[in-house]
């Protein structure tokens, strides 16, 4: 059976990466999401997919250069679905605290070697002050942050996102420990697929918003896929 993950919590259906979005994924009977973090200037993380603020807050500047307490502010929920009430920011803390999901995919974004290892510790200490330790699994295309991952954190669960065809997606798994593949829908082959399979890799497949490649990638037999529309998903697959 196909499991589901909303993608930024619904960003289809809410404005990405807000608590508002969250609500709107579990609402939909969905109990997977992904999302994304960068670290507040003072080392919080924050859930948001850019490191600028521009796209979703019309803000200007980096979200490294500000201080978590301003960043959860400021309202995100700009270029998204329209919505009434603002959207800020949220600590990923917030999400754990009242998102009562049974699997995250968190992503981590490209970092310097500082920003990969504070990242991934913040993530170790915040799961197990939550108690989800073992309901994350922390991804990334950045081998600093799975190298990051290998070396400080080897009891958080690691999984690679690939997104292009250059680099053996299986071979690069394989050689960080991952037990996930986020891989990009473009590149989700039934060969490719059985073989990450058979290398016990959960294939998760990205992004999914068709009801015809839902049911296409769901017949080659993915183990999820992550889609901006949760309730499409829902029901498509039980169709």
């Amino acid at each position: 059976m196909t499991q589901i993950y909303g993608h930024r919590g619904a960003k289809g259906e809410a404005p990405e990466n807000t608590l508002n979005s969250f609500k709107r994924c579990l609402e939909q009977g969905v109990r997977r999401c992904e999302l994304d973090l960068h670290l507040s200037r003072d080392g919080e993380l924050m859930v948001i997919h850019d490191p600028t603020l521009k796209r979703t807050t019309g803000r200007r500047g980096k979200v490294s250069a500000y201080d978590a307490t301003d960043l959860t502010n400021y309202d995100a929920r700009q270029g998204g679905p329209g919505w009434v009430q603002p959207c800020p920011i949220p600590r990923l803390a917030e999400l754990f605290e009242k998102c009562p999901f049974e699997h995250w995919q968190l992503e981590v974004k490209s970092a310097s070697r500082d920003r990969a290892a504070r990242s991934v510790l913040a993530i170790q200490e915040l799961a197990n002050h939550y108690g989800v330790i073992d309901k994350v699994t922390v991804t990334s295309s950045s081998r600093e942050v799975l190298r990051a991952l290998t070396q400080l954190t080897p009891q958080l669960a690691r999984g690679l996102v690939a997104e292009y065809a250059w680099l053996d997606p299986l071979k690069v798994a394989q050689s960080y420990g991952c037990n996930l593949l986020a891989l990009n829908w473009t590149l989700c082959t039934p060969e490719r697929l059985f073989k990450a399979q058979k290398q016990g890799l959960h294939v998760s497949v990205w992004t999914v918003n068709e009801p015809a490649l839902m049911r296409r990638l769901a017949d080659f037999g993915v183990d999820s896929l992550i889609t901006d529309f949760p309730s499409l998903a829902v029901s498509t697959l039980k169709a």
